[in-house]
């Protein structure tokens, strides 16, 4: 009997170093952002993590020792082949899983959840460059040979060596077993182990990430994944009504701007186009010269914010007005996504004539699904371009989709208006574009010199559509689909992530004009439908940012979390941790409920989509 518990003993020596060299592995590997950090923090996060570790070392503790208890009751070899196949099979997917979060975080801000198997294809595998790949597959052969070389010396080594005993002794290891249910469920208070348990920093979320269980953390998104439903009662319901219809009141008018009623429609989606590198909303200069010139033609936003951190994110709530959601994209669930309105839809309606231009893979991440809801009658993704176009990892860069662009405009029927939406991909991980202009090889020098690539592709496009007929009755919108964490290395919360160009130029604008007033993705659709005069209660996130009576704010969502801007406020809430890492201009409560009813009601519209 004592044997199987020195077993047990071991297993949970082993497995709780093991989890502290891979938080240790996610400090040294993120090493920009843990110097950041006070070592007081440091010691924190690994004395906060412990928590979790043991917890998920307790349900590998709890299987182990099922597998024991039967070891009693019969000494066949495979009794020992079964406890070691199942610890090593863990430790392999613990390693992958590290090794997988160690790069991921640096793009998302967020630990390893069921996120990335969504994204999963060769597409998505090439946003790493090779120097990445090659050092994270050193990385995870490191980790699983000095584990493996350990569980074998540790653990392997004395069950081998598995003695008979009573059947006696069953009792009490199974009672041990058994006691494992209190690491996992985090001790015994009401509320059971999540990762809000590990938060101890009310500002620094890397510091309370650092606390968290990779493998844990994985696992567990992996139960909440099935039949996702988000909470009702995040919120008072009547509260929630009275808030947010105080962000969405009636509007009388609107102010128009544009020549004509029925102009025709060119939506460009600009991959990761932050603010940060457009110097005419303040960020660096010599990145985007066209996009600042055209700033000055044009009607120019520049308190626009994208609604989430990923392009199907993006799409949603540019197309449907519908806000990204904290855990999962609705894109992900057709039979949600057909429920939505769409722009396309309601143009169509109105007599245009609607297509979309992608030089990427349309059925990547459901995008596909998507705009066949909202009624795109032409859909181009890479598979319609010369396959000689195909050079980057993404599919067909950005000149060559502007090139598609212009071909399918040239053949648009003139006796109908029309509607084009496009999708830009060349501003994206790895930065792989044909042209240097910006110096240097690491991560923001690639990106800013794909953002100069991309805004010379828009300007030839421009100067193209100004010399067409149809340019004087042409609306021209330029967005991006999402921010970026570069060049700044910028937190993945704060509102300078999200901080995102809008212009609307054209010969159908009446004048240029800058526009302060705060909006964001989601309120495209009835800008611009209030255009037409036909705005729509159906956008029930969407406001007129021109109308007489519009409330001057953005919301943007995170993972598990958002922020809320307005002229007087600034917040930003962590679900999980349950605290709020910034809070400007907040003086009572009160002042926090037009967000949380914001995200009250999505939660329930979300839930409403069966």
């Amino acid at each position: 009997m004592r044997q199987r518990f020195k077993i047990l003993l071991r297993l949970a020596i082993f497995w709780m170093a093991v989890m502290i060299v891979a938080r240790i592995c996610f400090l040294v590997y993120n090493a920009d952002l843990t110097a950041q950090l006070l070592w007081t923090d440091i010691l924190k996060a690994m004395l906060y993590g412990l928590r979790m570790d043991m917890s998920m070392t307790g349900y590998i503790l709890l299987l182990s020792g099922l597998i024991l208890v039967v070891s009693v009751f019969t000494q066949r070899p495979w009794i020992a082949y079964v406890l070691n196949s199942f610890n090593i099979l863990m430790l392999a997917a613990l390693c992958v899983a590290v090794v997988t979060d160690l790069e991921l975080y640096h793009h998302w801000g967020f630990r390893l959840n069921t996120t990335p198997l969504f994204y999963m294809s060769s597409e998505a595998a090439g946003s790493a460059g090779k120097g990445v790949i090659i050092t994270l597959v050193l990385i995870l052969l490191a980790l699983l040979t000095v584990f493996i070389f350990g569980y074998m010396r540790i653990v392997a080594r004395p069950v081998s060596k598995l003695n008979p005993t009573t059947r006696k002794a069953a009792i009490p290891l199974f009672i041990v077993t058994a006691l494992m249910f209190i690491p996992i469920r985090g001790g015994f208070s009401v509320a059971t182990m999540n990762a809000g348990q590990v938060y101890f920093h009310k500002t620094n979320n890397f510091a309370n990430h650092a606390g968290i269980n990779v493998l844990w953390n994985f696992l567990s998104s992996l139960q909440s994944d099935v039949n996702l439903q988000y909470p009702e009662d995040y919120f008072d319901r009547g509260l929630t009504e009275t808030y947010f219809k105080s962000l969405y009141p009636a509007n009388d008018s609107t102010v128009s701007v544009l020549k004509t009623k029925r102009p025709n429609v060119i939506l460009i989606i600009v991959e990761g186009f932050t603010a940060n590198v457009i110097e005419s909303l303040g960020g660096r200069k010599g990145i985007t010269p066209n996009f600042n010139t055209l700033s000055k033609e044009g009607i120019l936003f520049t308190n626009f914010y994208a609604s989430g951190d990923r392009t199907d994110k993006g799409l949603v709530s540019i197309l449907s007005g519908f806000p990204a959601q904290t855990q999962r994209s609705i894109i992900k669930f057709p039979d949600k996504t057909q429920k939505l309105p769409y722009i396309s839809r309601k143009l169509e309606s109105l007599g245009y004539k609607t297509s979309f231009v992608y030089g990427g893979d349309a059925d990547f991440a459901n995008y596909r699904s998507f705009f066949t809801y909202g009624g795109f009658r032409h859909i181009t993704s890479v598979d319609d371009f010369d396959s000689d176009y195909n050079t980057s990892k993404w599919g067909v860069h950005d000149q060559y989709l502007f090139e598609q662009a212009e071909k399918e405009l040239d053949t648009t029927s003139l006796n109908k208006p029309f509607f084009k939406a496009m999708l830009t991909l060349s501003s994206h991980e790895p930065f792989d574009v044909p042209l240097k202009q910006i110096p240097g090889d690491d991560d923001a020098s690639l990106f800013l010199n794909s953002c100069y690539y991309t805004d010379k592709s828009i300007g030839d496009f421009i100067s193209y559509c100004k010399k067409q007929p149809w340019w004087d009755n042409t609306l021209i919108i330029i967005t991006a689909d999402h921010g970026h964490r570069l060049p700044d290395k910028i937190d993945s919360r704060i509102r300078e992530k999200f901080h995102t160009p809008m212009l609307w130029l054209g010969g159908a604008i009446k004048k240029d004009t800058v526009i302060t007033r705060y909006g964001g993705q989601t309120d495209i659709a009835n800008t611009l439908l209030a255009q037409l005069d036909k705005p729509s209660p159906d956008f029930l996130f969407s406001k007129d940012l021109f109308g007489n009576n519009t409330k001057n704010f953005a919301m943007y969502i995170f993972i598990d979390g958002y922020g809320y801007l307005d002229p007087e406020h600034y917040i930003v809430y962590d679900n999980p941790g349950k605290l709020y890492l910034h809070q400007t201009g907040v003086t009572k409560e009160e002042d926090t409920y037009p967000a949380r009813a914001y995200v009250q009601k999505l939660f329930l519209d979300y839930n409403s989509k069966k």
